[in-house]
């Protein structure tokens, strides 16, 4: 007997063991988080059976496990400690919250004969649950031994359930200690709504008599590339994404225009419009131009949440149900090719490119950039991207992807989460590099991670852009303002940062220097730090802000 299947003989099945079942029944082998006092029998059993990453931040091991998800198509699975632990991790719950990511945030509570009191137990916190309800699509709590499994079946039905998103458990420490009864967990599909007929038949009656369609995909759209593909051949329709609609659609294909919603050419484009039909598409603000993008008259939207229809634009037709299963009714629905204007396809390629062109003379050497990245990493490397101006610029936009699952950012806008979605994504997929795409701004929120990269050695790549601060908002208030205020910050020297952790590092600030330094990074198979001296760079044509509106701004 090994030393492992001895200590386990030794030792009564547990919660810990109970949560290792549920694993395995989600086929699920990693588990991200920080270890406690209230949590210790779930961390010991995944790291005895399966493996426990260890991140120095609550909020990076939701992060971790959110772009797991992502890339995997699994379920995430973070573990935190009580109270504060708990409400570290609340930030990056609100980001898995926005992108419906399928998380599993499981945190301890303090023992429960304690619970409710208010003695100032030690992690205690006033309304744990209300405050996880607030930050997740669903929370429960444990309450006993007994009630343990199924608490678990119900917050995975919960995450995997349409609308998906995350879900969060609080489990009492002496009820994670307390004896189990394992047995195999039975996870069953769930059912998605099935569109209306007539939903679909006046749907499909629109897009038949356009001349000028287009398509918008966004995040529900994902998993749906054969259906897409057909109804674009039928159609001949241009294709828009959203940010999280990238990849849906190889961006390599003529018809699909991307991320480039709000350029000018896109906003002509859609005034010769006379159709758009949107898959999966909630129309975010910072897509619309806050709201202000002119659409079609006519649209018609898919999505598998009732309460999305009509919500943001007016929809002419709106279908509810699972994309894949309406872009397909649709397709069957509609004739061999449609009666789209045999000008169309022209106009969808000069707008596809004027939008790049555009966007390319406007980020100058970052262009150079951009186009080493896509050809020193693989088409099935995950580039995670935290909120930084290379990612708004062109990794949102411009960097080509043909997958939606290399496709990692925040949907909600937060910075400093990038290095943890790296690390996840590079765990989730460790046979190719990984790229973060971070600022030095964004890396400070969460520094204590570059020791996790040292201790896990992931294939990840970070691209770091050292512009010594916030260099988006330091744009925004030399436009807008006139002065700055906390956007200029003190940032180490990173080589040194890098040589004290053993991670490999090279410093570029010219573009003769760029494909080798990526190469170099990439064959070192581990992680490593690419920084790029932006002021050694200079400062792009057009320096960028956000689509944000500051009030009394010209």
């Amino acid at each position: 007997m090994s030393d492992s299947e001895n200590k386990k003989a030794l030792v009564h099945p547990n919660g810990g063991d109970l949560l290792v079942a549920l694993m395995e029944a989600l086929d699920v082998d990693t588990a991200f988080g920080v270890v406690s006092v209230h949590n210790m029998p779930l961390v010991d059993a995944v790291s005895r059976e399966l493996r426990f990453v260890p991140v120095r931040h609550e909020a990076a091991a939701v992060n971790a496990a959110d772009a797991y998800s992502r890339v995997s198509g699994k379920v995430g699975i973070a573990l935190t400690s009580t109270g504060t632990g708990a409400g570290n991790a609340a930030g990056s719950m609100i980001e898995a919250l926005a992108a419906g990511a399928r998380v599993l945030h499981l945190t301890g509570q303090i023992e429960t004969p304690h619970l409710g009191l208010g003695k100032g137990f030690i992690h205690e916190t006033k309304d744990q649950a209300g405050m996880l309800e607030a930050v997740s699509k669903a929370a429960f709590s444990v309450t006993s031994t007994d009630d343990a499994a199924d608490v678990l079946r119900l917050a995975v039905e919960a995450i995997l359930s349409v609308p998906s998103g995350p879900a969060s458990v609080e489990w009492p420490i002496d009820l994670q200690y307390a004896v189990h009864e394992i047995k195999p967990f039975e996870l069953n599909g769930l059912p998605t709504p099935a569109a209306a007929a007539d939903d679909l038949d006046r749907a499909a009656a629109l897009i038949a008599s356009a001349e000028r369609p287009l398509l918008w995909l966004g995040g529900g759209a994902v998993g749906c590339r054969t259906e897409i593909e057909q109804l674009v051949d039928i159609t001949r329709a241009g294709v828009l994404t959203s940010n999280s609609g990238r990849g849906v659609l190889d961006e390599g294909d003529g018809s699909c225009i991307g991320n480039f919603t709000t350029s000018p050419a896109v906003r002509s484009l859609l005034a010769e419009a006379d159709l758009l039909v949107s898959v999966g598409t909630h129309f975010r603000s910072n897509e619309t131009g806050d709201y202000d993008l002119v659409l079609p008259d006519q649209i018609v939207q898919i999505d598998v949440d009732a309460a999305a229809i009509g919500r943001t634009y007016p929809a002419a037709v709106g279908v509810v149900g699972d994309a894949r299963d309406v872009v397909e009714a649709l397709c069957d629905r509609l004739p061999d090719r449609t009666g789209t204007d045999a000008t169309w396809t022209t106009q969808v390629s000069a707008a596809r490119r004027l939008a790049r062109e555009g966007l390319s003379d406007g980020i100058g050497w970052q262009a150079s950039i951009c186009d080493a990245v896509r050809t020193a990493f693989p088409r099935r490397s995950v580039i995670a991207r935290d909120v930084t101006i290379p990612s708004s610029t062109w990794g949102n936009r411009l960097l080509a992807m043909n997958d939606s699952s290399v496709n990692v950012f925040p949907h909600g806008g937060g910075i400093g989460q990038g290095l943890a979605m790296g690390i996840g994504a590079a765990v989730a997929r460790p046979d190719v590099p990984t790229l973060a795409l971070i600022g030095d701004g964004g890396l400070a929120v969460h520094l204590g991670e570059v020791a996790t990269l040292a201790q896990e050695q992931p294939w990840l790549v970070v691209l770091l852009y050292n512009d010594g601060g916030y260099g988006v908002l330091r744009n925004t208030q030399d436009v807008f303002v006139g002065e700055r205020s906390g956007v200029d910050l003190a940032t180490p020297d990173f080589s040194l940062l890098a040589r004290a952790y053993g991670i490999h590092h090279v410093r570029v600030g010219s573009l003769d220097d760029i494909e080798e330094a990526l190469a170099g990074a990439i064959g070192v198979r581990g992680p490593a730090i690419v920084e790029v001296d932006v002021d050694a760079f200079g400062p792009m044509p057009r320096p960028f802000t956000p689509p944000v509106k500051i009030p009394g701004a010209v």
